[in-house]
């Protein structure tokens, strides 16, 4: 028979092992972001400390973060593998690709997303008017060749304009480069960089200059919305950190949220946050865009995620976008 004795005892142990699963979560958080508003969620995050008040609300000591600036999915990819970061952020295809090759062993997945929006691919050479256009001639400023959002858009619209087997055609033509440097390299027109393949704010503010033109839109080129920017992490990382992941998601909602009912004080802290050359008003306009939704469901994921298995990039063909995200993200309606 169990004694009310014995019954205490195990009480007094299950809350003892309570305190310290919780007191085994990371006290440290280092998380990288990148430029342009499609981060603008963890700027916010970041700004109004709302991780930290979400982890109180969870009964979690308030972590120490730390926030990291990175840019392109390659380098974001090699700080996660290095140990050097707890949460990454990029684009679709260098999560894809990183949780394709992690299976065996660190088990990439995703988090959410941060924001759908189309990227546009801009130019100031006159001479082109599609990306057919193209000449050695040119070169396409994108945030990492061959693995960034851009780059495997570029190679998707590449195989559109010349057939199958074509897709890296205009790889040779493709720098890295941050989206800063890039867009001061074409508007400055001083430098062997004609087309940059960008993100917001980045790509509209070049619009404004006579001379540079849009030449093709990543919605065009999938057919549809699809999310920019995911969060990813390693299955260790959030096996050990349930309750600090919970409390992520609860501060990108709240963010979210936010930037949705308040798009002017989003702006004017997106502008003195970043330290951004854009006007306020230029920053509201983009946040108000039908096109650019503020949420954590995924879009698009099974599109990009398709063409780098077909084209030999990824080996692994996935199911379904459930499979690319932690389960925590399942119940969503993503695609």
């Amino acid at each position: 028979m169990i004694t009310r004795r014995q019954t205490l005892l195990a009480g007094a142990g299950t809350a003892v092992f309570a305190r310290s699963a919780l007191a085994q979560e990371a006290r440290e958080l280092r998380i990288a972001v990148q430029f342009g508003i499609t981060y603008l969620p963890l700027t916010v995050m970041r700004e109004q400390k709302l991780i930290e008040r979400e982890a109180r609300a969870l009964g979690l000591p308030e972590p120490n973060l730390t926030w990291v600036q990175v840019s392109g999915g390659a380098a974001m990819n090699d700080a996660l593998l290095s140990g050097g970061l707890d949460i990454a952020s990029a684009g679709i295809p260098p999560v894809v690709l990183l949780w394709a090759r992690s299976r065996a062993n660190l088990r990439v997945h995703a988090i959410s997303s941060l924001v759908a929006a189309p990227l546009w691919l801009n130019t100031r050479n006159p001479a082109v008017q599609t990306i057919r256009d193209f000449t050695q001639a040119d070169r396409i400023a994108l945030p990492a060749v061959r693995v960034s959002f851009q780059a495997i858009t570029l190679q998707m619209a590449a195989e559109q304009a010349f057939g199958a087997g074509q897709h890296a055609r205009l790889d040779p033509l493709t720098v890295s480069l941050p989206h800063p440097d890039a867009t001061a390299a074409l508007l400055g027109g001083r430098t062997e960089i004609t087309a940059h393949f960008g993100n917001p704010p980045f790509q509209n503010q070049q619009l404004q200059q006579p001379g540079i033109r849009r030449v093709l839109s990543s919605y065009e080129v999938t057919g549809g919305p699809h999310s920019v920017t995911l969060l990813y992490a390693t299955q260790r990382w959030r096996d050990a950190n349930p309750r600090t992941l919970r409390a992520l998601l609860n501060a990108q909602a709240a963010a979210n949220a936010w930037i949705i009912a308040n798009p002017r004080a989003a702006a004017e802290l997106y502008v003195r946050a970043e330290r951004a050359s854009q006007t306020v008003e230029f920053i509201e306009e983009l946040i108000r865009h039908p096109d650019h939704r503020f949420t954590s469901a995924p879009e698009g994921v099974t599109r990009f995620a398709e063409f780098q298995h077909r084209t030999g990039q990824v080996p692994v063909r996935m199911a379904g976008w459930q499979e690319l995200f932690f389960p925590e993200a399942h119940a969503w309606a993503g695609s």
